[in-house]
């Protein structure tokens, strides 16, 4: 084995040792940690990635001394070390963009926690990504929920507070269901990694054994996940959550940890659950019916929404909608659409996010539309970040979102008559709602309105400046992020798609 196919595992060590040496430090020391360990974390995703994609194959690592079925091992290719690539880069980039605030809004005695909540988010996402093993991945499932709590009270203001237990209350009933799954999964199989339970499945689908426990199993599972994720109507715990924290906490809350289980949801989709199965059919269209209607009341939700970041919140329970749909048809082009709008989405609200966030300093801390009147003059950079992610969202070509909903669309043609025309339908008036309410708030923002020099000089003055230069770059590498995406697509189409077909 050559040395870069041991930096995945490397990768999930050094979050957890970064995790536990952070506490001997304080907020600088800390902060400077996570960022030095995010570089390393996305160094070495890349390096494997050039790795898997030149000799074309997945390979697993053994951890420990017991080969499957008994032993522990993680499995990596083109599309796990992919998703890392992006998973590290996009947290790069959110917590250069947020580091003014959390500066300014957590307190000295607790910042190194806020960073050791980063760096145990970082190391259960690579857990999620690249398991092989259903029982790691569920203690890696309650790592991340407890780090997103964390990063959610970080603020200690009321309202975060009640955001955090609503988002505790709904992890713990969706981890609750996935653990009762798992232990079916377990009863009837007798196996934990992901390669021996598919094929004792597949014998038992063959023999038409266990019917009604692999049904069950599969509803537990994919609601657990659901649940965690945001899919509707499991969504309510989204806008708080994303609304009221840190604008880096929200831009990774956002961006990531919804995608991390989503990606475990996939990998089961594939690596374990039996996939040609009526009771498989029936949970793709139940997936698809609830992936259309969270694009839709997600969508509404933000049109009657003031709060610019309560809008984009819910902007994001019809983003997780636009990829429960993709699933929900059933095909392997919808789960390749998916896959890419996981990553195209985490890049467009994180940037989304970052730039609410400079628009708000710049407007004397209002985030309602009304008081942002006029903020893309007064914060230049962070005016075009949200006009970049916005115009993405609603789908203009060159940015990524417009390369995500043709892929949505074009994938819809693979499926029967119905799904077709359902999806098609579903992505023009969302792409209408999403214009509504993201065009008008462009509009809102580069509507003139006073001295907008003089009342950018008030809306910065309680920042330092070191502050705001990192908060530009995160939103730059958001924005070129974005164009990548846009305009370099097929490389990582590509790479998804041979992955995808390496994965199982």
């Amino acid at each position: 084995m050559t040395l870069v196919q041991n930096f995945p595992f490397f990768c999930i060590i050094l979050s957890m040792f970064t995790a536990i040496i952070s506490f001997v430090f304080k907020g600088r020391g800390a902060r400077n940690l996570h960022i030095l360990m995010v570089v390393l974390v996305h160094v070495m995703s890349i390096m494997t990635l050039v790795y898997c994609v030149r000799a074309d194959n997945s390979y697993t690592y053994m951890m420990g001394h017991y080969p499957a079925p008994w032993g522990n091992e993680i499995r990596i290719g083109q599309l796990e070390a992919l998703m890392v690539v992006f998973f590290s880069g996009i947290m790069f980039f959110s917590v250069l963009g947020g580091i003014a605030h959390i500066e300014k809004e957590i307190d000295d005695s607790r910042k190194n926690l806020f960073y050791i909540q980063l760096d145990l988010m970082m190391a259960s996402l690579l857990a999620l990504i690249y398991t092989n093993d259903l029982f790691t991945a569920y203690v890696f499932i309650e790592i991340c929920t407890i780090a997103a709590c964390g990063l959610i009270m970080a603020k200690r203001i009321g309202r975060v507070y009640v955001s955090a237990i609503r988002y505790m209350v709904m992890s713990l009933v969706g981890s609750g269901l996935f653990l009762i799954g798992l232990s079916l999964l377990y009863c009837i199989t007798g196996h934990l990694l992901m390669t021996p339970a598919k094929n004792t499945l597949a014998n038992i689908v063959y023999t038409a054994r266990y019917q009604v426990p692999l049904t069950v199993i599969l509803i537990l599972l994919t609601v657990g996940l659901g649940i965690k994720s945001g899919l509707y109507p499991f969504h309510t715990w989204i806008p708080d959550a994303y609304g009221y924290t840190t604008p880096a906490a929200s831009a990774i809350l956002s961006s990531l940890v919804s995608k991390g289980y989503i990606f475990l949801l996939i990998k089961l989709m594939v690596r374990v659950l039996p996939n040609k199965t009526l009771a498989w059919n029936q949970m793709t269209n139940v997936l698809f019916i609830l992936g259309i209607i969270g694009m839709m009341i997600g969508s509404i939700d933000a049109i009657k929404e003031q709060n610019v970041r309560r809008m984009t919140a819910y902007s994001s329970v019809a983003q997780i909608g636009y990829i429960y749909m993709g699933l929900g048809l059933g095909t392997e082009e919808g789960i390749v659409a998916a896959l890419f709008h996981v990553i195209s989405h985490g890049v467009m609200k994180a940037l989304l996010f970052i730039s609410i966030s400079g628009l708000s300093d710049s407007s004397n801390g209002r985030i309602d539309r009304k008081g942002l009147t006029g903020a893309g003059f007064r914060n230049k950079l962070s005016g075009f970040g949200f006009t970049v992610g916005a115009m993405s969202m609603i789908g203009m070509p060159l940015l990524t979102g417009f390369v995500s909903k043709f892929m949505f669309a074009s994938a819809a043609t693979e499926a029967n008559t119905t799904k077709m025309i359902a999806a098609w339908t579903a992505l023009a008036v969302s792409t209408v709602l999403n214009a509504v309410y993201f065009m008008r708030t462009v509009i809102v923002l580069y509507t003139p309105v006073g001295d907008a020099k003089a009342a950018l000089q008030e809306g910065e003055k309680s920042y330092e400046k070191k502050g705001l230069v990192l908060e530009s770059l995160g939103v730059i590498g958001f924005v070129l992020l974005n164009l990548y995406l846009g305009t370099m697509s097929p490389t990582v189409i590509d790479i998804i798609s041979r992955g995808l077909e390496l994965f199982g």
